[in-house]
């Protein structure tokens, strides 16, 4: 386990809203030296859900990584304020992306979140924006977008049900 904090930056985005959706994230270590870059198109979504898919993948990857600290800066303020606890979740397309997400941050033991503006999540939005221009959400995207859908609703189920039987 890697107990030494890492930063996530993180975006999501669609044209249109919904539309072709995508996501980026950034992994930088405290001093900023780049770790690992990566995005996907996602297929038709909301902004929101597209940035819920980029907080999902860089906990994802902290906990592949079996990092044990991240810190999440993200453009998104419904996302940190939802993450936070501050903001209910009432989308119900949101709430197995939420739960996934609070899964993943008990997992993982130490995760922060930091909403920051765009400036500061510009290698994020980079990601996001050639993700989408280079994904355009075809057919394949959006059948893929939805078994991974499956899969994460499943996943989250079994949880939420461990977690209950305690």
């Amino acid at each position: 386990m890697i107990a030494e904090t890492v930063i996530a930056y993180i975006d999501g985005g669609a044209r249109g809203n919904p539309g072709p959706a995508g996501f980026g994230v950034r992994i930088e270590q405290p001093d900023g030296t780049p770790i690992a870059e990566f995005g996907e198109s996602i297929g038709t979504a909301t902004n929101n859900v597209a940035e819920y898919w980029a907080l999902l993948a860089a906990l994802e990857w902290a906990h592949a990584q079996a990092h044990r600290a991240l810190h999440v800066r993200s453009d998104s303020l419904l996302l940190v304020q939802q993450m936070l606890g501050r903001y209910k979740v009432k989308h119900p397309g949101l709430q197995p992306l939420h739960a996934k997400a609070r899964l993943l941050v008990h997992d993982i033991g130490r995760v922060s979140f930091e909403h920051v503006g765009r400036a500061l999540n510009a290698h994020a939005d980079r990601l996001a924006n050639k993700v989408m221009d280079d994904g355009s959400a075809g057919s394949q995207a959006e059948s893929s977008r939805h078994q991974r859908h499956k899969v994460l609703r499943r996943e989250t189920d079994k949880h939420l049900r461990a977690l209950s039987s305690l």
